[in-house]
């Protein structure tokens, strides 16, 4: 029976609920508005299937991937519309071409971040670019294993966590499954998402919502909101508030702080990210459009890589880590984000401004000790 005595110990994949033969769990959100299993002792019957599929029970052995390759999409539309290089448009194409579907994260009616699949191309935009928000998987996992069971192609993506709980799931492979997870430096609260954007515009008014809008460039990407008036607010990621915090590290999930699978322990077949670095490593490719990592972790992902027609380059793997610390290191949980989460609970939203600014003034205080400390070594060594 699952029973989650230390919410940094779940990771919120929901295996465990779509797992369960007598319907038994259900999943509940918390004061922070993460969704954690609720057993109900009355039906469960003690099978220990829930256990056995827990990710983080059941965790993948570490392992380095077996060749690493840039990308950058042919189509510049594309490009552009993607949170990197189009790499994931360019491998969930091939195969929709197949007869495949994709399934992967998009926007419901009410602009929250849900789990679903596609089987058209013209469909692509709505799995395309990133959204920085804990996505509900929903009973993504119980369709996937019956289009496998039905003989047809899979690409699953999600973030390191959600693939690992489809792979534990499943409970053996099937060689139409591909699997994509990302370079992950943790999810959001969903509740702080839906806060902050009712204090910003009404859910009914958006037609679009972009985290990663590269009118300002790649590197310095914004959070952009289109209204169906056709108002468009476009604000640097390094001044968007919700950005600001979700980079400060404010409001994710427990179980992101100590996460359990980085260093290739999803069982993905790739793992893709930014190419942080690529204007010292590939300067060509550095055009501020975005550029794709591409991480192959099996021989099954090597394949379908090449039968895309894609060369794969020999990039070196401390290259990479360099720049994506991410892929081994967990963010560090620092006592801001408590502070966060007490103002929040106090008066919404607006807290994350003050934490913000208490943040940035300690820092300021930090940046002026170590000055004042500095100068009075060097003139007492003078």
């Amino acid at each position: 029976m699952i029973e989650i005595l230390h919410k940094e110990d779940c990771c919120g994949c929901e295996a465990c609920k779509q797992c369960c033969p007598h319907r038994c769990i259900s999943m509940k959100k918390d004061e922070e508005g993460f969704l954690y299993p609720i057993t109900d002792k009355t039906k469960c019957v003690e099978c220990g299937l829930c256990e056995r599929v827990c990710p983080v029970l059941n965790p993948y052995d570490e392992h380095l991937p077996i060749s690493i390759s840039a990308f950058t999409h042919s189509d510049e539309s594309i490009r552009m519309n993607s949170s990197s290089g189009g790499f994931f448009t360019k491998i969930a194409t091939a195969i929709i071409e197949q007869g495949g579907v994709v399934f992967g994260a998009c926007f419901d009616e009410e602009w929250r971040v849900v789990h679903t699949y596609i089987d058209k191309k013209e469909k692509l935009p709505l799995l395309q670019g990133s959204k920085y928000v804990q996505s509900s998987i929903g009973d993504s996992y119980i369709s996937a294993k019956r289009f496998l069971q039905d003989g047809v192609p899979v690409l699953f993506t999600g973030t390191s966590c959600q693939i690992a709980g489809l792979k534990r799931f499943l409970r053996k492979d099937y060689d139409l499954l591909y699997t994509m997870d990302v370079i992950c430096h943790g999810v959001p609260s969903p509740l702080v998402w839906k806060d902050y954007l009712h204090s910003i515009s009404s859910v009914s008014d958006i037609e679009s919502i972009s985290f990663r809008n590269k009118s300002t460039g790649w590197k310095n990407y914004s959070f952009s909101l289109k209204k169906k008036d056709h108002t468009l607010f476009v604000e640097s990621h390094a001044k968007n508030l919700y950005m600001k915090g979700f980079l400060n590290d404010f409001f994710l999930r427990p179980s992101c702080y100590n996460c359990h699978f980085k260093k290739g322990t999803s069982g993905s077949d790739f793992i893709i990210g930014d190419f942080w670095g690529v204007d010292k490593i590939f300067p060509v490719m550095d055009d501020d459009k975005g550029a794709s990592v591409v991480l192959i972790y099996s021989k099954k992902g090597e394949g379908l890589y090449k039968q895309c027609g894609l060369i794969e380059q020999k990039i070196r793997y401390s290259d990479i880590l360099k720049y994506n610390r991410c892929l081994e290191k967990c963010v560090a949980k620092e006592w801001y984000s408590n502070l966060f989460w007490s103002e929040y609970s106090k008066h919404g939203i607006i807290a994350m401004k003050k934490v913000l600014d208490i943040k940035y003034n300690i820092s300021k205080l930090k940046r002026l000790y170590y000055k004042i400390t500095t100068n009075i070594s060097s003139i007492i060594n003078k």
